[in-house]
């Protein structure tokens, strides 16, 4: 695959792929923001529940910005890498690349850290584990 953003290319780990669906698209063809941001949290999320050895939950994210649409068939690769840790407060970002399935080029289509929260069984907060 050939990366076409002028950057060095994603950071962090692949951490989900998925293949953008038509029930995913707006009247005018173009994937959903929301439906891609939904793609992005549950790559975050995952790494985030790996740190943490157990549930966390979203607490925030930063502002987004969307550089190209997303088209029905290409395929989304969410890249996740560990920014930092607090005492129960884990700040990961996400990349999202997406793979032309026409071209097979790569593009970068957005990033943005999410913030997540360590909890336990019952929703409070916990402490995060120490972190290797």
């Amino acid at each position: 695959m050939k990366l076409v953003d002028t950057g060095i290319g994603p950071t962090g780990n692949l951490t989900l792929q998925v293949v953008a669906m038509p029930r995913d698209t707006n009247p005018n063809g173009d994937i959903y923001a929301g439906w891609l941001m939904e793609q992005m949290d549950l790559a975050g999320a995952t790494a985030a529940s790996q740190i943490s050895k157990g549930r966390t939950t979203t607490v925030a994210m930063e502002r987004v910005e969307f550089l190209s649409p997303v088209a029905v068939g290409d395929q989304i690769c969410c890249y996740t890498d560990l920014v930092d840790t607090g005492r129960s407060s884990i700040k990961i970002l996400v990349e999202v690349y997406v793979i032309d399935v026409l071209g097979g080029q790569a593009r970068k289509v957005t990033e943005t850290t999410f913030i997540y929260v360590a909890i336990n069984e019952m929703g409070g907060i916990r402490q995060l584990p120490a972190i290797e």
